[in-house]
């Protein structure tokens, strides 16, 4: 059950991530972008070139800012990087380990053990 709840979840984020695939791309595209007006207009000697630049960076913010939901596209990414990352844990491992630690008599063990030693 846990494998087919895996896949479908990796179904749904792969289908997200290849739906916002092309905003993502402008997205970083137009943060190049901004990095490079940013750039200029620091090393702008002159009022008017200056006021260019800002001008460019303006229109280049409102490009990623129109593409800005392509952050659903980076979480679904993630998502599928973690669903990856999980595909082989056992189930029954994560299950035993809670088990474990709530016993109070096998923490009473092995604190007692340690006190043996």
């Amino acid at each position: 059950m846990k494998k087919f709840m895996l896949f479908i979840g990796g179904l749904v984020a792969l289908l997200i991530l290849l739906a916002n695939l092309g905003p993502m791309i402008l997205l970083a595209l137009s943060v190049w972008l901004l990095y490079i007006c940013f750039k200029k207009f620091i090393s702008a000697d002159s009022i008017a070139a200056k006021v260019g630049w800002t001008i460019l960076g303006l229109i280049v913010v409102s490009i990623t800012f129109s593409n800005i939901y392509a952050v659903l596209g980076v979480a679904a990414a993630y998502a599928l990087y973690l669903i990856y990352k999980n595909w082989n844990t056992p189930e029954s491992s994560v299950v035993h380990e809670m088990k474990e630690d709530d016993d109070p008599f096998t923490n009473f063990e092995k604190q007692w053990a340690e006190l043996n030693k």
